[in-house]
């Protein structure tokens, strides 16, 4: 099988890494890949957002299956374009995409459905959104969520403790800071518990979860500092229990499944459900229609079994036939990230360590990695790499990845030092 991957960033190299272990991948290409994809598939020089030169490069090269990481090229319409030309790939079309391309759609899904989210309300005009904002704290809010509705790329929202920060906010999308995302804002209920992350596989016949993660949204420890695109991830997290898992398939995932039958949508690819979880009690933040990073990155560490035969069958709709297979052992990722970010940041600095972190037990997942005139890998983005392992025990994975993390430098890099730390507490609970 020939597969093609779209996308650049750690998500894409832990797909293709995956993909390459499979025994039906006779050759993997990633377009555009970046310096540590390069290790593992033939890098492609295509951007993402060049769908029709994409869709060409898939002809000519007789791929068998595309499998789309990043949410823009999807909510751009790739998967049309791809199956306008009779190619397999692995994705929502346009249509579907919404549910992540614009956080009203998504908030209207769910409540026609009936999956369990937060209060919301939706706005296109600045001072009717304040006015909903001040109400809602006059009324005794502790707190409130603002959220861009289109993409912004993990920036666009903003969990306010008061009216002023909730409402300069909303200045600031109205304002274009985040570009035509922010034409029109979503305000919610702050939700408060434990966030967890689920990911499953959808064919538009089925739906079967995947092993549940958590993030690390904040750049710092102890959850301090602004929110980034995330700076690790665990997996399983324990605070999704079988019984919490139970209820998160019948009253989300079946739901979703119904709700997407009911509305006629083609999706066949993955859903990633953004949880909070309060006295064992799931709702969903919100919807993402491809595989969350750094999540996947902890995720497919634990799969065992063949991920181009089960994504192939995903495009196929005989999700229902596939196997599987996951490793009892947690695993931990832990991005080493450029100094300033998710500010502003310098790129172009030499990587040194990563030979010795893999001789550690360690699988580094390039991020935003390049080579430069002479050859050296060098950073070329805010999160650089994806330090993973797995271990016989949380604890175990935790000490693995963070043995590989020391082995790596590179001028100014940074990383928390806590991921992982929540679910050893859980497991001591």
């Amino acid at each position: 099988m020939k597969i093609l991957v779209v996308g650049s960033g750690g998500r894409e190299h832990a797909i293709v890494w995956c993909l390459k272990q499979s025994r039906q991948a006779e050759k993997i290409y990633c377009a555009p890949g970046n310096a540590g994809i390069a290790a593992d598939a033939e890098c492609v020089n295509i951007n993402v957002d060049e769908l029709e030169k994409m869709a060409d490069f898939a002809v000519e090269n007789k791929i068998d299956l595309t499998v789309v990481g990043p949410e823009a090229p999807l909510c751009d319409g790739i998967v049309d374009v791809f199956k306008a030309r009779g190619l397999a790939v692995f994705g929502p079309d346009k249509e579907a995409a919404q549910l992540e391309g614009s956080k009203d759609y998504a908030k209207r899904f769910m409540v026609k459905y009936g999956i369990p989210t937060a209060k919301a309300a939706t706005f296109e005009c600045a001072c009717k959104a304040k006015e909903y904002i001040n109400n809602e704290f006059a009324s005794g809010a502790d707190g409130i969520v603002v959220k861009a509705d289109g993409l912004a790329a993990g920036k666009g929202v903003l969990v306010a403790p008061d009216a002023k920060s909730a409402c300069d906010f909303v200045d600031g999308c109205f304002g274009g800071e985040f570009g035509s995302a922010g034409a029109k804002v979503v305000i919610e209920e702050m939700l408060v518990g434990e966030e967890a992350s689920i990911l499953a596989l959808c064919d538009g016949n089925t739906i079967i979860p995947m092993v549940s993660s958590q993030d690390h949204k904040r750049v710092f420890d102890n959850d301090e500092g602004p929110n980034t695109g995330g700076m690790g991830a665990y997996s399983p997290a324990p605070v999704v229990t079988d019984e919490v898992a139970e209820r998160i398939d019948k009253e989300i995932l079946q739901v979703f499944l119904k709700g997407v039958q009911s509305e006629k949508l083609n999706f066949r690819g993955v859903i990633f459900v953004g949880l909070m979880i309060s006295n064992g009690v799931p709702k969903v933040l919100e919807f993402n229609v491809r595989f969350g990073d750094p999540e996947i990155q902890a995720v497919l560490r634990r799969f065992d079994g063949d991920f181009a035969e089960t994504l192939k069958l995903v495009t196929e709709g005989r999700l229902a036939e596939a196997d599987l297979i996951w490793s009892d052992d947690p695993a931990v990722s832990v991005v080493i990230a450029s100094g300033g970010y998710p500010g502003k940041y310098a790129k172009g600095k030499v990587i040194s360590g990563l030979d010795k972190a893999a001789a550690k037990g360690a699988v580094v997942f390039h991020a935003g990695t390049a080579f430069d005139a002479d050859k050296n890998i060098v950073s070329a983005g805010g999160r650089v790499l994806g330090v993973s392992a797995r271990g016989k025990s949380i604890d175990e994975a935790i000490k693995n990845a963070y043995a590989g993390v020391k082995e790596i430098h590179f001028d100014g890099c940074f990383n928390r030092s806590d991921i992982g730390a929540k679910a050893a507490k859980w497991l001591k609970k």
